[in-house]
């Protein structure tokens, strides 16, 4: 499966590049109107406790303003799945809905969000392999096989199509602020094949507000 979502990612790509559709192009910069589009606003139900991560870590937390439904931006929330703060000041905020049906999931909608203050290093996760009966444990990145890079919402970002961890099956958008990496990332699963999964990470990074410590 990691690598069919790969390859379906590679086509994806090169038919968003053929069709001249990068990141945030539209008409109005294409012919140079002066067309801004308003700043995206964290909500306010939603902003308390991104912001108390911000705090936390003292360094700078992206708050969504929009994300795939039912999912909601609310870390307390209904559809908060996981979300905590590392030793390191690294944090993961994770989104999850479930579609349940009679003897089991019909399919998921699963968002993460994640922060890395003060390092653009893509971290490593370990990863057990058994190779005639023996088995090992190595270190790996997080996030690989990069995809390509364009620009959306401002943000220059790296799509990965072989993640670890929380994030294994995803795809994920990888950018850099201030000497820090951030990642969003979505599951690409029922019912949210993979073309899906890109326009939904699109929408969410125009839709973030980036919060700043206030202490």
């Amino acid at each position: 499966m990691r690598n069919a979502v790969a390859a379906a990612l590679g086509a994806a790509l090169l038919a968003v590049t053929a069709a001249g559709c990068g990141g945030d192009s539209s008409s109005s910069s294409r012919t140079g109107t002066a067309a801004t589009a308003p700043a995206a606003e964290c909500p306010k139900a939603w902003r308390g406790d991104w912001q108390q991560i911000a705090n936390r870590i003292q360094a700078s937390v992206y708050c969504p303003s929009w994300m795939p439904p039912p999912l909601d931006g609310a870390i307390e929330g209904e559809y908060s799945n996981v979300s905590g703060v590392s030793d390191d000041r690294s944090y993961l905020v994770s989104f999850l809905f479930l579609d349940r049906e009679a003897g089991g999931v019909a399919g998921e909608i699963h968002v993460n969000f994640r922060g890395y203050p003060g390092s653009t290093e893509i971290p490593t996760c370990e990863d057990t392999r058994t190779d005639r009966g023996k088995t090992t444990r190595v270190e790996i990145p997080c996030f690989s096989d990069p995809r390509g890079i364009k620009e959306v919402g401002g943000e220059e970002v790296t799509v990965y199509t072989v993640n670890q961890g929380i994030d294994q099956w995803h795809v994920l958008y990888a950018w850099e602020h201030d000497a820090s990496l951030y990642t969003v990332s979505q599951h690409v699963i029922a019912p949210t094949p993979l073309t899906k999964a890109m326009r939904n990470l699109d929408r969410v990074m125009r839709g973030l507000e980036r919060l700043e410590p206030a202490t």
